[in-house]
């Protein structure tokens, strides 16, 4: 948690879906994700300020206003990685109009890694899970 100056709490979450420096996500399968995140967010919170991929494309980072402890996201991200596994029809935003590079999208990716996510992290979540490692 970071508080500014006037008092005010940011939190910042690492979701990472996979393991560092043994894979990373392809661009069509992070491209997907981050549309199917954005989505779940803008519909059902009011504090996000960012949800932006990791450069090494490994996961995500998600920053919320206020202060909160990774155990106080857990529901909210078995939620939104429920809609995203389970999510049918056309990935929002994905057209010319919406998007700078629409055609680098593979929501049957996206979906895989989703449900991955759901059933090895989230599904029987730990403590361990929920602490970024200090080194």
């Amino acid at each position: 948690v970071l508080e500014g100056k006037m008092g005010d709490k940011v939190s910042k979450f690492d979701l990472r879906f996979l393991q560092p420096n043994v894979e990373a996500f392809g661009t069509a399968a992070i491209h997907g994700l981050e549309h199917l995140l954005a989505t779940y967010l803008r519909e059902e919170l009011d504090n996000v300020i960012d949800l932006s991929p990791m450069g090494c494309r490994t996961g995500f980072y998600l920053v919320l206003a206020g202060d909160y402890q990774s155990k106080d996201i857990v529901d909210l991200m078995k939620e939104m990685f429920d809609f995203m596994r389970n999510f049918e029809g056309e990935v929002p935003g994905a057209c010319a109009k919406d998007c700078g590079n629409y055609l680098d999208m593979n929501l049957n990716m996206a979906k895989f890694l989703c449900n991955k996510y759901y059933t090895e992290v989230l599904e029987n979540i730990t403590d361990e899970h929920l602490i970024y490692p200090q080194s």
